[in-house]
């Protein structure tokens, strides 16, 4: 009797037990548990979460971090800035998408350092979102993924062909998962433009024209007072010092893209800034993203109004300005096509909307290049723009740049990366860096 009066009163407790747990466990919202919503959609499980640090809180940073909150797969545990105004507002902004969208989760206090290594030193990060001026990015790379980090890192990928080189190198000796920031080959105007070309719809490619802008200029702006909160060493990096001016890095009260971009020992000018867009979506729809072309010629005035590239195959492609604005108009021997963000022309007209039959060549199909980096990063494979890509298409623009510089044509080999018997070319291909943030080239 003892025994079954015991047994009665744990099965008892038993069962009061399992109702107030299971009434605890009906309020739990239920993206927390996994599964799929009622759209078929899939909830990502808080062990499947993945923990970003975000180097450079500026305006690209400030936009990237809510493109990675929406996709509902992360959360932001570190960020890492040298402007503390801007490190302030980057974190406002992630506050308030929390606020908004309770699906992101609980917003959880983010530490700021002003030194991205310490950020790279915590363990509970699992990959890096790099979106500091182009001058930075190889030396941080580099470290990330000695570091074990995985990389999603904005375009243009390098500031010079062999930091490019040592970012890829870096990638594969750590095993690790890197997309290039070079989003328009997760946009559908992009993709149906490379399945046209590739599989002929417009003929043979006789010629291509690119409209991106003018190339950089060498540092010339008067030097301004230092604002307070910008630690203008840490901003300056791997770079020689020079005078700071708030066109570099504009205050919160201007919402503007910065134009360090403009100047050599920053970025490429719009050559890289808008190039590493459109000559990416060149060298996609040739299938070259593990080459390139084999000469750049700059403008003569003569034989060559513009700066001209030619592959292998013959294909030749200009830096020209035509009618439409950062864009690209492909001619072929069976028609035309030209592609712009949101905009896809095509000749005939009805290739437009063509599909592109099972049995014909496609490419890799992404809708979303978060998503992708963070599902390449669970499944350890290699995303829609794989640091190898970014560094050929970077590696376009930069040799079209140093052929700017030096006036001239020049013989280039896509597999070696080296200019033939040009000494003076190839001495551009890097750059002195400051020994503290200096890395193998």
């Amino acid at each position: 009797m003892k025994k079954e009066k015991n047994h009665s009163v744990s099965r008892r407790d038993f069962v009061g037990t399992t109702a107030k747990a299971l009434a605890g466990f009906m309020i739990v919202p239920r993206y927390v548990l996994g599964g799929k919503s009622q759209s078929g959609s899939l909830y990502t499980p808080p062990s499947d979460i993945i923990n970003l640090g975000l180097i450079g809180g500026g305006k690209q940073g400030k936009i990237l971090s809510s493109y990675f909150l929406k996709t509902e797969q992360i959360r932001f545990v570190a960020l890492s800035e040298v402007y503390q105004a801007k490190a302030a507002l980057t974190l406002e902004k992630i506050k308030s998408e929390y606020a908004k969208n309770p699906k992101y989760g609980t917003y959880a206090e983010i530490p700021v350092y002003n030194d991205f290594r310490e950020l790279l030193a915590r363990k509970d990060v699992d990959a890096v979102v790099i979106a500091t001026p182009d001058h930075w990015h190889a030396a941080m790379a580099v470290r990330a993924a000695e570091a074990g980090k995985d990389i999603y890192c904005e375009k243009p990928l390098a500031l010079t062909v062999k930091e490019g080189r040592a970012m890829v190198n870096a990638a594969r000796k750590y095993d690790r998962v890197f997309q290039t920031g070079s989003m328009q080959r997760s946009w559908p105007e992009f993709r149906q433009a490379a399945e046209l070309i590739r599989n002929g719809y417009i003929g043979d490619i006789k010629s291509i024209k690119v409209n991106v802008g003018p190339p950089p200029k060498a540092y010339d702006l008067p030097a301004e007072p230092i604002p307070e909160g910008l630690d203008w060493a840490k901003w300056l990096g791997p770079n020689e010092p020079v005078a700071f001016n708030a066109e570099l890095a504009p205050p919160i009260s201007k919402d503007v893209y910065p134009n360090w971009r403009n100047y050599k020992e920053f970025g490429g000018g719009m050559v890289t800034d808008w190039g590493a867009h459109m000559f990416d979506i060149v060298q996609w729809a040739l299938g070259m993203d593990h080459s390139g072309p084999v000469e750049v010629i700059a403008p003569d005035g003569k034989d060559h109004a513009f700066l001209t590239y030619r592959y292998a195959s013959g294909i030749t492609m200009t830096h020209e300005k035509w009618d439409w604005n950062n864009a690209i108009h492909f001619h072929g021997s069976k028609g035309d096509l030209k592609v712009q963000r949101e905009k896809l022309e095509t000749t005939p007209a009805s290739l437009k909307d063509k599909g592109i039959g099972e049995n014909e060549k496609h490419v890799y199909k992404s809708e979303d290049h978060y998503k992708d980096f963070l599902s390449a990063m669970r499944l350890r494979s290699r995303p829609i723009c794989d640091v190898e890509i970014g560094h050929r298409t970077a590696s376009v623009c930069n040799i079209g740049n140093i052929a700017y510089q030096l006036n001239r044509r020049l013989e280039w080999n896509p597999v070696t990366e080296q200019f033939k018997n040009d000494p003076e070319a190839n001495a551009l291909l890097g750059r002195k860096m400051v020994n503290e943030w200096a890395i193998k080239l």
